[in-house]
């Protein structure tokens, strides 16, 4: 019998594409039965990879026939979960309580949650005990599959699991519901090969697998067809991409053959690892006139004896000297970061290592988080040499250093004449638009709902911190 892992990626696409057909039917059994067509939610925690991945689950249920809203009142309530800290969890764990309470009044209401936090066989252990009412789980090895989960789930009056430890398998001509028409996320590899001590993606994704150049092209191009100006390369390290394909391709070489394609003005991706950001990388990010004035580039410690500890494989000196290279040749580059206080072993002077580099890089902005024990990790066993409240305290010098440096950096904008890609209605002034720069930078500015998904030339006027006020200037005729 055929496995799922020998079939082909264009097999197991028209398998999936077949089993859409086949929830439709379910579905609209479904519908005949409430006397009003199905609702479904997706939530999504963590990374720009889930978003992707949760565009691909509503693609499904929006051509299996269910109307997608954003209340858990919902028939069909999906959470596409995230483990790289344990607050996501227990969010996840306090939604699934009122859920539950809302399925005890309605028994027809269906539970799924994928992921990675459905990895962690301790989770799946947590569910069968505490929240056996779960109707549906997979992983995120199989996360292709989920037409045919789907018509399981809607079929059998039983729980149904779906975890796998791995796979080879890429699959991702498969339909799709984006959040915004004008710009897009695309997968471009999965996994990680790098094993930092304190991170459980690469248990829980797998090892690194990268799709074939063409693969990814043609689906740019449909996306531009489709009205896309934007897009987002994704992996864990994208700066690795291309290695264990038989093809001669490299990340920089990638992007240059995403550049060629017509209607795309804009470049984006992350997540780039500071160890492998090559000089032909930095040299096609110079040349280009798509690619964003933007590089996400973690650091997670300023301390060279705690960047051992974490296996990071770089020092401060080598980010530091990387960070020299990146300005001397993108001198209008954005950087931002990662930062984790409070990582075994950590103490104030290596705090004080952190500050430093915060103050030495000028990083934009940071993302600053507290270490989170993660099970299975190496860093799991290591021991804190601080307590809470003095992990408190550091973290609070680090995010205060972390916000001067980036006002200092915003402010350097402030009068410039800028091109902004109009994303959605200020969520707090509907007279209002927000937009963003290349160097992924937001403004607010005076404008209607016609205006999202253009590109608007805007002055920036006043600073708020980490954002502008600006005004729209005429288009040039």
């Amino acid at each position: 019998m055929e496995t799922d892992h020998q079939r082909t990626s264009e097999e197991e696409s028209l398998r999936q594409k077949e089993a859409v057909l086949h929830a439709r039917e379910l579905v609209s059994q479904l519908e005949r039965d409430l006397g009003r067509q199905p609702t479904c939610c997706v939530t999504t925690f963590g990374c720009q990879m889930n978003a992707r991945d949760s565009e691909k689950i509503c693609g499904i249920l929006r051509e299996s026939g269910y109307q997608l809203i954003e209340e858990e009142t919902a028939d069909l309530v999906i959470y596409n979960t995230c483990t790289v800290r344990d607050n996501a969890n227990q969010r996840v764990y306090g939604r699934l309580g009122t859920l539950l309470a809302m399925k005890k009044k309605n028994p027809a209401k269906k539970i799924a949650l994928c992921g990675c936090m459905m990895q962690e066989s301790a989770v799946i252990e947590k569910i069968l005990k505490s929240y056996s009412q779960v109707d549906l789980i997979f992983g995120t090895h199989n996360i292709y599959k989920f037409a045919e989960l789907l018509c399981l789930m809607l079929e059998e009056k039983r729980q149904i699991i779906d975890i796998w430890e791995e796979t080879d398998q890429i699959v991702e001509d498969l339909p799709t519901h984006r959040k915004y028409p004008f710009k897009s996320g695309i997968n471009i590899m999965f996994g990680c090969n790098n094993f930092c001590s304190y991170c459980i993606v690469p248990y829980v994704r797998g090892r690194e697998r990268s799709r074939a150049s063409s693969e990814i092209v043609d689906e740019i191009r449909a996306l531009a067809a489709d009205g896309v100006v934007e897009v987002m390369l994704l992996g864990q390290n994208v700066n690795s991409y291309g290695k264990g394909l038989s093809e001669d391709i490299t990340f920089a070489k990638l992007l240059q053959q995403v550049e060629q394609i017509e209607g795309i003005r804009r470049i984006r991706f992350m997540t780039s690892h500071p160890k492998d950001l090559s000089d032909e990388l930095i040299a096609v990010m110079r040349d280009s006139q798509k690619i964003c004035r933007h590089l996400h580039l973690p650091l997670q410690s300023g301390s060279s004896r705690i960047l051992e500890k974490m296996n990071r494989r770089y020092d401060r000196e080598a980010y530091l000297a990387l960070v020299k290279k990146l300005k001397a040749e993108i001198p209008d580059l954005s950087i931002t970061t990662d930062i984790i206080v409070g990582f075994p072993g950590e103490v104030k002077e290596d705090v004080d290592d952190t500050i430093r580099m915060i103050e030495e890089v000028g990083f934009d902005n940071a993302f600053t988080f507290i270490y989170s024990k993660r099970t299975g990790t190496p860093a799991a066993t290591m021991e804190n040499a601080m307590s809470e409240k003095e992990i408190s305290e550091q973290f609070d010098r680090v995010l205060k250093k972390v916000q001067e440096t980036a006002k200092q950096q915003t402010l350097k904008h402030t009068g410039k004449t800028v091109e902004v890609l109009v994303e959605e209605v200020n969520e707090h002034d509907a007279d209002m638009v927000t937009g963003r720069l290349s160097n992924n930078l937001l403004v607010h500015f005076p404008g209607g709902p016609e205006l999202i998904g253009t590109f608007c030339t805007v002055k920036l006027v006043e600073n708020k911190g980490f954002y502008f006020i600006g005004e729209q200037l005429p288009r040039k005729q």
